[in-house]
């Protein structure tokens, strides 16, 4: 067990690609998508070898932290915080580094989106520890990248540099160990650069799981996102008196609307390969950020979740497939035919039905901006 080393999860999300069964309320790392727990629940569970439920953080939003709170009931309510408005992964994370740095100044912070899968455990904490090791021997900021399985446009990449195979300044490295300085990361490129990543051989999904001590990541924000840096130092100082409701309230809309990528990570990788202290282990521990029904249906395939004759997942009171292939179905409590259908999305959830394809579920997202445009909110 790490004594200094602090979950941070992020659950704030609305889960929009996962519409109509994710709403406002009941965004998608409240759904038990695989399996019979929960998204944040596995999330939380798998962690808990790291660090006891006492030393965990919840970043969310005022929507979903009653479901939170009910289902990680471990986690210190104090410690699941609702944002007054989002404002994406660096100031979330941020906030985070600023309070801890005042209680642990020793403080070690690993970054969790709330809503991946992971299907070997002990390889992800094998890789989690030593992360943790290196980010707590100095100014350090390490990410677990995955190895591409192929090319994929909805994942962002980091392109690794040369192998660490010497020790450095406050770092020992194992003989033979693979882990990468990294030399640049790229947000969601297009198909044919997605192609060349992964020819390259150098380059791992972003699988937003970055590792760092809180005083790391502080200095970072106070480097290069200084106004926001500035607010939320304010904001830590008022935690645990009675104004930090109202200043939370007020400081933190203030904040810069980005992303630890673009905020922390890309500024500083343009120091240099050797000079940005940015490392990378490559993992492969069967991760998932399950981000749409596409993702899920692949994902339920490999684990036969579900599935039937013809390659289709159907969840339904029964089911007969004729001529059917690639489909999924979400209709619990009914019967379900699917006849000569192809590659087809339908969820149904009483009040809304969403029938598309799986070539088309990354815009599955736009259905809920066009419900909030027409203000239709009993369905978002």
């Amino acid at each position: 067990m790490k004594t200094n080393f602090y979950p941070i999860i992020l659950a704030g999300g609305r889960g929009t690609r996962f519409w109509p069964l994710s709403r406002k309320k009941r965004a998608k790392q409240l759904l038990a998508l695989d399996g019979r727990r929960t998204m944040i629940q596995q999330t939380v569970s798998r962690l808990l070898p790291m660090a006891p439920a006492a030393r965990f953080w919840i970043i969310t939003n005022p929507d979903l932290r009653p479901g939170i709170a009910r289902q990680v009931p471990r986690i210190p309510a104090a410690q699941i915080i609702a944002e007054p408005a989002g404002r994406n992964t660096a100031p979330a994370i941020g906030l985070a580094a600023f309070l801890l740095l005042r209680q642990d100044p020793g403080a070690v912070l690993g970054l969790f989106p709330s809503d991946h899968v992971i299907l070997n455990e002990k390889s992800f904490l094998k890789n989690l520890d030593r992360a943790t090791q290196i980010a707590a021997a100095g100014g350090n900021m390490v990410t677990l990248g995955i190895t591409p399985t192929r090319p994929d446009t909805g994942y962002g990449y980091i392109e690794a540099g040369i192998s660490v195979a010497e020790a450095e300044p406050g770092i020992t490295f194992r003989p033979g160990e693979d882990v990468l300085r990294v030399r640049r990361f790229t947000e969601k490129p297009d198909a044919q650069t997605a192609h060349q990543f992964v020819d390259a051989g150098n380059y791992y999904w972003n699988s937003g799981m970055f590792v760092w001590s809180a005083r790391t990541l502080s200095d970072a924000i106070k480097e290069h996102l200084p106004a926001t840096a500035a607010r939320l130092e304010k904001i830590a100082a008022a935690w645990g008196t009675r104004a930090f409701a109202r200043v939370f309230k007020s400081l933190y809309p203030k904040c810069e609307n980005i992303s630890v990528d673009y905020g922390i990570l890309e500024p500083r990788s343009r120091k240099g390969e050797r000079a940005s202290a940015l490392y990378c282990i490559p993992s492969e521990f069967g991760w998932n950020d399950l981000g749409s029904w596409t993702a899920l249906y692949e994902h339920r395939v490999h684990r036969g979740s579900g599935l039937v004759e013809g390659g289709n997942i159907i969840d339904g009171e029964r089911s007969f497939a004729l001529g059917a292939e690639g489909n999924y179905v979400h209709a619990p409590g009914k019967f379900v035919a699917v006849v000569g259908a192809k590659d087809v999305v339908v969820v149904d959830t009483g009040d809304a039905l969403l029938v598309t394809t799986r070539q088309h579920a990354q815009d599955v997202g736009k259905v809920v901006k066009h419900l909030d445009a027409k203000k239709l909110i009993k369905l978002v």
